[in-house]
């Protein structure tokens, strides 16, 4: 079992309190008929972008197959967006505020997508993560080497394999 699963129990404990002592907090607030029809009203409205979002999702992943690209991007944008929808229609008035900010934030929906992206790269091969975001990208800054007191040795010419011809593979950290 992975070690991050024995949080969830807690986590989702800690999430109801919350839900809980900010829907007493609100009651009370501006009255618990009126708090009820708050968090009814986001349910119907997480279940409407659900439907939306879902099908966005859907033909952004169409589009992206259909003109040869990856589809990644389209798909960790679609993830977001159903989250989102999906903690809006979730009862409770946390969760539809984090769905909100999820659906209408573009900052705080591009970083989501990021984590997700994060996430899988983490979890699928190199050759897999390439097909669905494309290559990687990465920053390279030229510089000047440290000084240092022994001239390095030179590096033996490398050995050319099967005619020198590119062999497809994975590179596997240690």
């Amino acid at each position: 079992m992975r070690r991050g699963l024995r949080f969830v129990p807690v986590a989702a404990l800690a999430a109801v309190v919350a839900e809980l002592a900010v829907f007493v907090g609100v009651g009370r607030a501006v009255g618990f008929g009126s708090a009820v029809l708050l968090v009814f009203a986001a349910s119907l409205l997480g279940l409407v972008l659900l439907r939306r979002e879902g099908m966005r999702a859907w033909r952004g992943f169409r589009a992206a197959a259909q003109a040869g690209a990856p589809p990644g991007p389209q798909v960790t944008d679609g993830l977001v967006g159903l989250l989102g929808a999906l903690l809006l229609a979730v009862p409770g008035l946390v969760s539809g505020v984090v769905g909100l900010l999820l659906l209408l934030v573009p900052p705080v929906r591009r970083l989501a997508g990021a984590g997700v992206r994060r996430a899988t790269e983490r979890r699928v091969s190199s050759m897999v993560a390439g097909d669905l975001f494309g290559p990687r990208r990465v920053r390279v800054r030229r510089g000047d080497a440290a000084p240092s007191a022994q001239p390095e040795p030179q590096e033996p010419a490398p050995t050319v394999v099967d005619g020198g011809r590119a062999i497809e593979g994975e590179i596997v950290e240690r």
